[in-house]
């Protein structure tokens, strides 16, 4: 699955473990809590999600307890939990069905993560092996359906309809994942197609997380449809950003190494767009040139791609691209009523904007 470059590493906490929710969490996602009861609400609730969490997971045999456990100790952003109690300040967050609703959303993207580092053959998740070089694809494979079965175990005491939309998200899921396995069909926008799968493999989730917080905090339904357009424009801006950041930043910015993407022959929007431009100068036919070989494994020919996208039409694309995203998600929270809980979700839309300048 395609998700924010600051979640595929960088354990938290000693020994991964991750400990109280801080308001450090909100810094590195640009969040803004100007309201100290919103800021309580939300911490609050994201701490009583990790008790719900590691509870969810446990299991009578305890290989399958500390295979399932593996990536929840190993920390990460915890971004869709907080999407559900941010959505949750439009209604009563102190529902009973709220935690429940974050911890189905976030084992249901663990459960994914599992199945991504075997189909990807990953070593490292989060700054720790990965459960399948720990252990074998198989048993990272059948610990990710059990996260998938535990999701579905407490969807169902939330109700029917959310048994239905944790359904229908998943399949969202899988078709993405289908789609970007397969790749672009003849006559396929490769942009397009590229936009679609991120809509479906990250936006998705998120958007139902929102939409779960509203919904089981009691807000309206206008407040509940608009959270969850804005969930998912939103996450498509956030992946959207990081294709940036893997060219345009420097490690300590983005978590991981620049042109990671580009050295494994991962095609993210900036190469996309520089792929399909027909630019005549020099730097653009050179740069072309080399994307279509493929996986850059060489050091000098990595390096020279490197330096030509940062310096590309193509690059300046995509931050227009990103910066309408972040625009379309701000223009989603209209409906909602003005006040310190839609402002905390319109800093996501600056922070994003701002990230890829």
């Amino acid at each position: 699955m395609v998700i924010p470059a600051g979640e595929r590493s960088g354990a938290t906490g000693s020994g991964g473990r991750r400990g109280r929710a801080s308001t450090s969490q909100f810094g590195a996602l640009g969040l803004h809590l100007a309201d100290p009861r919103v800021e309580a609400s939300v911490l609050g609730l994201l701490d009583a999600v990790e008790v719900e969490l590691r509870a969810s997971v446990a299991s009578a045999d305890p290989f399958v307890t500390e295979a399932a456990r593996h990536l929840v100790e190993a920390g990460g952003k915890r971004f869709r939990p907080l999407l559900v109690a941010l959505g949750a300040q439009f209604g009563d967050p102190t529902g009973p069905r709220v935690v429940p609703a974050a911890v189905v959303m976030e084992l249901t993207h663990l459960a994914t993560l599992y199945h991504d580092d075997v189909m990807d053959e990953a070593a490292v998740r989060r700054g720790a092996p990965s459960a399948n070089s720990r252990w074998t694809n198989s048993v990272a494979i059948l610990v990710g359906d059990y996260l998938f079965a535990r999701a579905a175990d407490i969807a169902a005491d939330l109700g029917p309809e959310a048994v239905r939309l944790q359904a229908r998200t998943f399949a969202r899921l899988v078709h993405g994942q289908i789609a970007e396995t397969v790749g672009p069909r003849a006559g396929d926008d490769p942009v397009a197609h590229y936009l679609h799968v991120i809509a479906e493999k990250t936006g998705s989730l998120i958007a139902t997380s929102a939409r779960f917080g509203g919904m089981f905090a009691g807000a309206s339904a206008e407040h509940v449809e608009a959270l969850a357009g804005y969930g998912e424009t939103i996450g498509v801006a956030f992946q959207l950003s990081d294709d940036l950041l893997d060219i345009a930043s420097e490690s300590v910015q983005s978590g991981k190494t620049p042109g990671t993407d580009l050295r494994e022959g991962v095609p993210t929007l900036p190469v996309l767009y520089a792929c399909a431009a027909d630019d005549s100068d020099a730097s653009s036919m050179r740069l072309r040139e080399i994307l279509a070989t493929g996986p850059l494994t060489d050091d000098a020919l990595h390096a020279e791609a490197l330096g030509l996208l940062r310096e590309s039409p193509a690059l300046k694309r995509a931050r227009e691209t990103v910066r309408s995203y972040a625009e379309d998600a701000r223009a989603r929270l209209a409906p909602l009523p003005d006040g310190p809980s839609r402002r905390a979700l319109e800093s996501l839309c600056d922070y994003i904007a701002d990230r890829t300048s």
